[in-house]
């Protein structure tokens, strides 16, 4: 089977698909943030899942961009250079949890605990400001990333803009994070995670509607429509 940028674009959608369910089942199911959690089975899963998940939004989101490159303009760059940078720093973050935090639970209960309070507004005791700086980068280019990245996938007009609209709002929900209590706040990654898999579904679904159209030949992508002047 050879391989065709519509084939190319149709894995970017599938990829997102999975990712925003991903976003969903690591929100739902992620364990308690406390050093007893650290070194449980259910914890290390979780934050495995959580590694995947960014990994295949960032091939998702990759192949919205470029798919729309010419309609999103500069608007769409930035977002989708702060959306994946995003993304970059939680495969890190993740990989750290999942595969450092545990074999530091007995030796450096204090540093553990420090690191978990972190993205949850807990008491830090240690100096781990580094990891705080870290913290508020992931924050901030989340929020700003995916607000300026929905907004020029709804400009663009080529995918869902339900979903578009979605990631938008879905991103900037995190403001509010600090008025949540703790048992909620996780949940609000649940519409990003619908919003994630609505746009990988309908970049999937485009695509394929692409290669079967007797119009632009099997394997070709569909011409996008001129800008309006």
């Amino acid at each position: 089977m050879p391989v065709t940028t519509t084939r190319l674009t149709r894995a970017a959608g599938m990829s997102a698909v999975a990712a925003g369910l991903l976003f969903i089942v690591v929100a739902v199911v992620h364990p308690p943030d406390d050093v007893a959690s650290v070194t449980t089975t259910a914890w290390t899963v979780t934050h495995v899942l959580g590694m995947a998940m960014a990994a295949l939004a960032l091939v998702g989101i990759s192949g919205m961009y470029l798919r729309q490159v010419t309609r999103t303009g500069r608007l769409g760059l930035v977002g989708f250079v702060l959306f994946g940078s995003c993304f970059l720093l939680i495969t890190a973050s993740q990989f750290a949890e999942a595969f450092v935090l545990p074999y530091l639970a007995d030796q450096a209960p204090g540093f553990v605990s420090d690191f978990l309070a972190i993205p949850t507004g807990g008491v830090i005791v240690g100096s781990v400001w580094a990891l705080v700086t870290v913290n508020l980068m992931t924050g901030a280019t989340y929020v700003l990333g995916g607000l300026l990245f929905g907004v020029a996938l709804f400009r663009a007009g080529i995918l869902a803009r339900w979903a578009a609209l979605l990631l938008a709002a879905g991103t900037a929900l995190a403001l509010v994070l600090p008025l949540l209590p703790p048992a909620v706040d996780r949940l609000t990654g649940v519409p990003v995670g619908i919003a994630l898999a609505g746009l990988g579904f309908s970049l999937w679904r485009e695509q394929r509607a692409a290669a079967t159209d007797p119009t632009t030949g099997a394997g070709a992508s569909r011409p996008e429509p001129a800008r309006a002047r």
